[in-house]
């Protein structure tokens, strides 16, 4: 059975990411508040909570499930190497609505679908989210919604689309404008492909040039 907690209470939050940080690390799936909308999240190196978070959303493998952190940090021990670029625009913008793509570590011991030796990450800039990534590390953090639905922006709309299939939700009130985070392709030469929270303009005036936008 489901369970939720109003992260706006003191006492309420406690609780809340105790049993949260629980649930992930029992391989069970939870609904957590983030600075663009709601995230569907479980442990990232549970290959199997992964599959049941792909599942729970109706997405198979090949949409692989991004991956939040908690640190600056922590992206050195996930990904091969970092370039100039990436810290560039983790100092600017994390933590906040933007997530890069950089390869992942060869080593890492994760199955987050089929994303060809590469990871999304992103730090975002919620509280409650910053705190429960900081007990339970890296969790694979997909929009908390059916595929082919909208993005939650409350809790509530979370657990219409998700329901039992989640083992505990946090309510951390409304997410605010459901903007996406803008992804930057750093996997070779910097290109955007996707536009959302961060600008085309303000990633620009970090780097000292324009990025293409994919697509």
């Amino acid at each position: 059975m489901s369970t939720s907690y109003d992260c706006s209470k003191p006492e309420r939050r406690r609780d809340g990411l105790t049993a949260a940080a629980g649930a992930v690390r029992a391989g069970q799936l939870v609904v957590l508040p983030t600075d663009t909308v709601y995230g569907l999240g479980c442990d990232a190196f549970n290959s199997a909570a992964v599959r049941s978070l792909l599942s729970a959303k109706g997405r198979t493998s090949s949409m692989p499930a991004p991956v939040l952190v908690g640190s600056w940090r922590t992206i050195d021990g996930l990904v091969s190497v970092v370039p100039m670029a990436a810290r560039r625009l983790i100092e600017a913008f994390w933590p906040g609505g933007l997530s890069l793509v950089l390869p992942h570590a060869p080593s890492l011991a994760w199955e987050l679908g089929d994303t060809k030796g590469t990871v999304m990450l992103r730090m975002p800039l919620h509280p409650v989210a910053i705190e429960l990534l900081r007990d339970v590390g890296p969790m694979a953090v997909s929009s908390a919604n059916r595929s082919g639905s909208p993005p939650a922006a409350t809790m509530d709309e979370a657990r219409v689309q998700l329901g039992q299939s989640v083992a505990v939700y946090l309510d951390g009130g409304p997410s605010g404008e459901p903007v996406a985070s803008t992804i930057v392709d750093l996997t070779g030469e910097p290109r955007i492909l996707r536009q959302g929270a961060v600008s085309a303009a303000a990633l620009a005036e970090v780097l000292g040039r324009e990025l293409p936008i994919a697509g």
